[in-house]
């Protein structure tokens, strides 16, 4: 591990401007690059600590705040710690934001990502990661989809909606995929059903992508995320071993 400095920083895109954060090792070198898609509740200090964790192990890894349409983080404010109670209210406000970002949209500002990381002189050149958490999940396959040109590896998290029958279902892209997946399922998670688990499954096989997906037992969803009660600490040492495992063989 190294020591880490972490930079708030704007990106512009075809729609305005994303906040984000960008944590790097502080040697003055380049680093691979990383795109690390935020949960529902967005960029905040849980994020940032987990992002610093990821450029310890050798990574520049750009965070954004994939809300930025609706303001800058924190767009909903938050408790320090996000309990049950808690939750309903902030998803009427955040469910709203998230039905916003088309699949379009994301993409197009994926591209503003992604162009932003490959001109930064903490990032390496060449391909990509791509992470993410929650709905996250989606984008990071969705990019992968999308830019197959430049991301190696993608990983999603607690992913929701990931294999439904829509006509956009982020699972449809796997025929364009050549990074390789590995996804980390919550146990008994309503968002990530086991047919929309077995159907993604199915489409990556059959897409002949390098995959892994892997239910954690007893994980709830939004097991990554310990300011929250669904924190799920045997889950999230898995995560970690699972993410920096694939980084390591990406690059």
């Amino acid at each position: 591990m190294t020591a880490v400095q972490g930079t708030d920083v704007d990106i512009p895109t075809a729609d305005g401007t994303a906040d984000a954060y960008l944590p790097h090792p502080g040697d003055g070198g380049r680093h691979p690059a990383v795109l690390f898609y935020m949960d529902a509740f967005g960029l905040r200090p849980q994020l940032r600590l987990m992002a610093d964790r990821l450029a310890a192990a050798g990574y520049a890894v750009l965070v954004p705040n994939v809300f930025y349409r609706h303001g800058r983080a924190p767009v909903v404010e938050l408790p320090d710690f996000i309990d049950a109670e808690s939750r309903g209210g902030l998803f009427q406000q955040i469910i709203p934001m998230g039905q916003a970002l088309t699949p379009e949209l994301a993409m197009r500002d994926a591209g503003a990502y992604l162009r932003w990381l490959a001109d930064r002189p903490e990032a390496a050149d060449g391909p990509v990661a791509v992470t993410g958490y929650c709905f996250g999940a989606r984008l990071a396959l969705l990019t992968a989809g999308t830019y197959p040109e430049r991301v190696a590896a993608a990983a999603g998290f607690h992913g929701a909606q990931l294999a439904t029958e829509a006509p956009d279902s982020p699972h449809l892209v796997a025929d364009r995929i050549t990074a390789e997946l590995y996804f980390g399922h919550a146990d008994e998670d309503p968002s990530m059903p086991p047919e929309q688990i077995q159907r993604l499954e199915d489409a990556l096989t059959a897409a002949g992508v390098r995959h892994r997906c892997e239910v954690y037992p007893d994980a709830p969803h939004g097991f990554t995320q310990a300011d929250t009660a669904s924190y799920h600490a045997e889950g999230d040492k898995r995560h970690w071993a699972a993410l920096l495992d694939l980084l390591d063989r990406t690059f």
